[in-house]
């Protein structure tokens, strides 16, 4: 057992006893951000659970209600988080109960769904929440026996004293509720946790099975309307003019009007690039009673649209990208040592570029939103990654007091990134401010793809040095559409490994929106970098895996307090990866290829084999070893683990988004690749035992998989991939193979 000095002021840790039938209600904040100063609701009664979604409540029967106030993508924190305080409150699980909150920005900060650090940044507040409520059940027990709190204990909701007797959580929550809070608290030891580290359905899974109504998709209200929105086909161009004498004409059709003037004023002045779309024309929409009537009749819309800023093509963009990388117009993001003097006495320099298309995010749940603006207030409901940003926009787009917005969260089918931007959010609340009604908007497959938030596509040129058998010079170069998101992460691997090292980076301004996918930054980095360094260890002649493990004794030990990664704990996933993947002794037949990274605070290994089939290499299988420390619910990381290395592997065999006079050439399944079912590889999952903090889970699975296949696929066929989608380049995939260096 440790003792910790509870994070949150006191004045800040809310209760209130209240409740109808009694019962304690305790304030708490799913990340770090409690406010200070928060009141509690003074009647639980006449308010419904949205109304004090930043609490915790113990009803006088003992269960427990967890009110969650962040966005779930299925990434599993509505039932990861909330376990968190229940292992530390020492309530039987089956015994808690997980309501999705509102957003609240009076109590709490950073609702948001995005980067993998939802676990990470709640492990200390959400277990000291626990540990607070528990100690104050156990006082008040201990004060009605007129005993010390020290002799008693928890187990699953009942406080036990030295003599035996018992109570439970819901015996004394009303006295609980009248004492002081506790300014320190005593958090489980890792050995002692019963709830932490074992298995737990996801909260929502009788819902989403029986399909009860959970997601955007499924909210309505009476009174509702649909809307279909006609945007621009390509990207620069604008509304000049449009004919809807046929739309109007056709069943259901309630009216057709446009909008944009109010988004243009919201991105005035913006820069970023993801508004664009917002800022740049007036769109036509299309009020139906049916999804299916506006749909049909936005398509009968004849639009007239003129160009207004340039309609660029794929091959003008590879043009620019490549020429970045030949010039010097770069941002250094660090800089080692001397790479020039290092390239200038090397024995051998290595140098290859790495190329990466646009990628749309395809969630399953296509883009919707519901919006109700009335004078009172505006109501608006959908699944959005970041809802305090959309609604602060929202008000500010149509002048009014963000304090009037009330924004309720969906679960979301899959976000990847894009429901990071509430363009859709805007457009449904232009649309009800215009037409006074409730309204959902709703996206169809190929709005979805036309009219999406990219990944950008990325070229990257590494160059490194071999002197006297030694890596001494390392030189990375980017060039990406829009920027990549952050930037390169220049302090990850292999930084602090070689003397003289650089990361520079550059990027060309399209008008096509980009912005943030799955794992951003480093989800076609990991590919080139690791498959470079197999090409390194193959022109150095040594073993590829021994060069990594090499590269990492260089790192131990340092003082520089930039470098992000572990090199100890890189080194073991390797190493474990290596033993359970059965590296190098499959026999033949059996291709195998490996990549190790580090990104959102966890360090991946991964090792994939492929076999021929009938001529053509097909990924069987991955081994996947995992360190982001204390698993809190092992079944959920398996399913986000697996669901990051078949992702990783399907984008980098299969997609691939290019445009032709600003239009994207693929709008629908039809024409755009996915993996399929028979395609998909069996993942072998193994994670490290730890007992430091959890770190990310949702995304560092994913950039690794890319690269492992391609090494796997170099040792199949004999050539080396140096672009994604793999699948393009046919002769490449050819067996055997000629020896190309692609």
């Amino acid at each position: 057992m440790s003792t910790s000095s509870i994070a949150f002021n006191r004045r800040d840790f809310i209760r209130t006893s209240s409740l109808v039938g009694g019962g304690l209600l305790i304030g708490f904040n799913l990340f770090t951000a409690c406010k200070p100063k928060v009141k509690p609701p003074i009647d639980i009664s006449k308010l419904n659970f949205n109304d004090f979604n930043a609490f915790i409540k113990i009803a006088d029967n003992g269960v427990v209600t967890i009110f969650a106030p962040n966005p779930e993508i299925g990434q599993g924190v509505k039932t990861a988080m909330p376990m968190l305080i229940a292992e530390e409150l020492d309530v039987a699980w089956k015994n808690v109960h997980v309501q999705q909150g509102i957003l609240d920005t009076e109590n709490y900060t950073r609702q948001l769904a995005g980067g993998s650090q939802s676990i990470r940044l709640g492990w200390e507040p959400l277990r000291q929440t626990g540990a607070t409520a528990r100690q104050m059940l156990l006082n008040a027990a201990a004060a009605r026996w007129g005993v010390d709190p020290s002799t008693c204990t928890t187990s699953e909701g009942i406080i036990t004293n030295s003599k035996g007797e018992t109570l439970g959580y819901g015996d004394v929550v009303k006295d609980a509720a009248l004492l002081d809070v506790p300014e320190k608290v005593t958090l489980k030891s890792h050995k002692d946790f019963k709830i932490i580290g074992t298995d737990a359905p996801n909260v929502d899974l009788d819902e989403i099975v029986t399909g009860k109504p959970l997601f955007g998709l499924d909210y309505k209200v009476d009174g509702m309307v649909y809307a279909a929105v006609l945007r621009p086909p390509a990207f620069g161009q604008k509304l000049e003019s449009f004919d809807d004498t046929a739309a109007r004409a056709m069943p259901g059709v309630i009216d057709v009007i446009t909008i944009g003037e109010k988004a243009r004023a919201l991105t005035s002045g913006e820069s970023n690039n993801w508004t664009v779309a917002l800022a740049n024309s007036d769109k036509v929409v299309v009020i139906a009673k049916t999804t299916w009537e506006a749909m049909k009749a936005k398509n009968a819309i004849k639009a007239n649209w003129v160009e207004e800023t340039p309609l660029e093509s794929t091959e003008f963009q590879d043009k620019q990208l490549l020429g970045l990388l030949d010039g010097n117009k770069f941002e250094t993001l660090r800089k080692d040592g001397d790479i020039n003097n290092a390239f200038a006495q090397a024995d051998q320099i290595l140098e290859r570029t790495y190329e990466s298309p646009f990628l749309p995010h395809n969630c399953m749940e296509p883009m919707n939103y519901f919006a109700n603006v009335t004078s009172e207030k505006i109501h608006l409901v959908g699944p959005v990654q970041t809802p305090e940003f959309a609604a602060t926009a929202v008000a500010g787009m149509l002048g009014r007091d963000p304090k009037e917005v009330h924004l309720e969260m969906t679960r979301m089918g899959g976000g990847f990134g894009r429901r990071l931007y509430g363009d859709f959010v805007y457009e449904a609340a232009e649309i009800s401010n215009a037409i006074k009604k409730p309204v959902k908007l709703i996206y169809s497959r190929e709005d979805d793809m036309t009219a999406g938030t990219y990944r950008p596509a990325i070229k990257y040129r590494i160059k490194a040095a071999v002197k006297d058998g030694e890596v001494t010079a390392y030189h990375l170069k980017e060039a990406a559409i829009n920027g990549n998101m952050y930037g390169l992460i220049p302090n990850f691997f292999p930084a602090g490994a070689i003397a003289n090292y650089q990361v520079d980076v550059a990027n060309y301004k399209s008008n096509i929106t980009t912005g943030a996918w799955r794992a951003p930054y480093t989800n076609f980095l990991a590919f080139a970098e690791q498959s470079f360094f197999d090409e390194l260890a193959e022109t150095m002649e040594v073993d590829p895996i021994q060069l990594r493990i090499d590269l990492l004794q260089k790192v131990k030990g340092t003082t520089d307090e930039r470098i992000e990664y572990s090199p100890e704990r890189l080194e073991n996933v390797i190493k474990v990866a290596v033993e359970k993947s059965g590296w190098g002794k499959k026999g033949a037949g059996i291709y195998q290829g490996f990549a190790a990274y580090y990104c959102h605070n966890s360090h991946v290994a991964e090792v994939a084999d492929v076999e021929i089939e009938n001529g053509i290499p097909v990924v069987k299988k991955v081994t996947c070893v995992v360190d982001c420390g204390i698993v809190v619910n092992p079944l959920g990381a398996i399913n986000q683990i697996e669901g990051g290395v078949i992702d990783g592997v399907g984008h980098a065999m299969y997609g691939d988004l290019e445009f032709k006079d600003g239009k994207p050439n693929s709008q629908n399944y039809d024409s755009y690749r996915l993996i399929r079912m028979r395609e998909v590889p069996v993942v072998e999952t193994h994670m490290v035992e730890s007992d430091v903090a959890p770190t990310g889970l949702g995304e560092p699975t994913l950039p690794p998989a890319g690269a492992a296949v391609a090494n796997a696929l170099k040792a199949a066929t004999g050539n080396r991939f140096t672009a994604q989608p793999f699948l393009k380049f046919t002769e490449l995939m050819k067996v055997p193979a000629k020896s190309i260096i692609g």
